[in-house]
């Protein structure tokens, strides 16, 4: 089971992570995303557990977990195809109403 974990503390690490969801189970994976540029953790990570059975109970026991100055946000990882789209971008709305050069009226 792929379990998505919001507002994770910046200061913490993977192994820490690990350790909280092995207490329900067998962890695969566990990765903090981070920003590609700094480095730094973006506040969220992906942890796979091995069965569903410990994942629901890693996400039932670990939601709302304060860890560091931030209560954990522990639910099922939706496929990326289900995940809204993030905004932004136009999209070819074209650019507005513009006038009829020929009359003169220049924009």
């Amino acid at each position: 089971m792929n379990i998505f974990v919001g507002n994770v503390d910046f200061r913490s690490s993977e192994q820490e992570l690990r350790a909280r969801f092995e207490a329900y189970g067998e962890v695969i994976s566990c990765k903090i995303i981070s920003d590609r540029e700094t480095g730094r953790s973006k506040g969220f990570a992906f942890v796979e557990m091995a069965d569903d059975e410990g994942g629901r109970a890693a996400i039932d026991g670990l939601n709302g977990q304060q860890v560091g100055n931030r209560a954990l946000a522990v639910s099922e990882a939706r496929p990326r195809d289900e995940r809204p789209r993030a905004g932004g971008g136009g999209g070819g709305n074209g650019g507005g109403g513009g006038g009829d050069f020929r009359k003169g009226n220049r924009y």
